[in-house]
């Protein structure tokens, strides 16, 4: 329990802007495509659950080498790998319902 208190108190210092500088911000660019909840599968609804997840650590910390030191912490936390798979679950969640558990496979093509 105690390295759940120490994750959330570094999510809530990410958030918050406390935990870093602003001389390594990298300022953000529109070159990325927009991330869609509609997918053709489910293995491509999981990477974009991954993505999802990443882009909300980077966007939460911005700054690289902050995101870097702290990856030697929670890679080693069971109870923070378990919690990075919960976001991660969570975002698949939300895309398996926008495709409507992709698109009825269990009804026939005509019905489509």
């Amino acid at each position: 329990m105690k390295s759940l208190a120490i994750l959330f108190s570094l999510l809530f210092l990410f958030s918050t802007g406390l935990l870093y500088g602003q001389s390594n911000m990298e300022p953000k660019t529109n070159d990325e495509p927009e991330l869609s909840l509609i997918t053709d599968t489910p293995e491509e609804g999981f990477q974009v659950a991954i993505q999802l997840a990443r882009k909300g650590v980077t966007s939460t910390q911005p700054d690289r080498d902050v995101l870097f030191m702290l990856r030697d912490v929670y890679a080693k936390d069971p109870d923070a790998l378990i919690a990075s798979s919960q976001v991660t679950a969570i975002h698949f969640q939300t895309i398996a319902a926008a495709n409507n558990y992709w698109h009825d496979v269990n009804q026939p093509e005509s019905d489509q």
